[in-house]
């Protein structure tokens, strides 16, 4: 993972008005183990892990890692949101070297439905203008993945393009007043 840049890591928790986003705490680890391993989750994302191989992986205490917060409803886990540098080496970017902040989410099936992605990710992104301000931000999804489609025109994500990768057609937008280039 590239690094954020002079963020202080972590941040203090951020409340909205349902959610909590935190930091991995070891009571995630069994939310943390059926969200990377659900059919439901891992469709758009390449598939679910295998269980047992996402358990040994998985530290017993999930280590803290900048730009990764998780999303606690009345205390539990639902989801996970990552802010990062997108590598220059992937396809999609608003800036000739690459390196723009991106942002990724992935939430339980269960939490799907009543807008607390959306609410998150709004809190995460504000977060991201205070702490960086004036970068443009990122965010690439499956264009088969309609919910993801959805918020991120929600989230005031522009269309930049659209490329192959992963073996589907990837959306690419940016939510910034920033100048396109190339």
């Amino acid at each position: 993972m590239a690094e954020l840049g002079p963020v202080a890591w972590p941040p203090a928790r951020i409340r909205t008005e349902r959610l909590v986003l935190r930091e991995p705490e070891v009571r995630d680890r069994a939310a943390l183990v059926k969200l990377f391993t659900s059919p439901e989750v891992g469709a758009y994302i390449g598939g679910p892990r295998p269980r047992d191989e996402f358990e040994r992986a998985l530290p017993a205490v999930p280590t803290r890692r900048p730009g990764l917060f998780v999303v606690d409803l009345d205390g539990t886990m639902i989801g996970i949101i990552e802010i990062d540098r997108r590598d220059a080496e992937r396809p999609g970017h608003v800036r000739p070297d690459g390196g723009e902040v991106e942002v990724g989410y992935m939430f339980l099936p269960e939490a799907w439905g009543y807008g607390y992605a959306a609410e998150a990710c709004a809190a995460a992104l504000d977060w991201v203008a205070d702490a960086l301000p004036g970068e443009p931000v990122v965010l690439t999804t499956q264009t088969a993945n309609d919910r993801s489609m959805r918020l991120a025109a929600k989230l005031g994500f522009t269309e930049v393009e659209r490329f192959e990768e992963y073996g589907a057609e990837q959306w690419f937008g940016v939510r910034s007043s920033v100048t396109l280039s190339g």
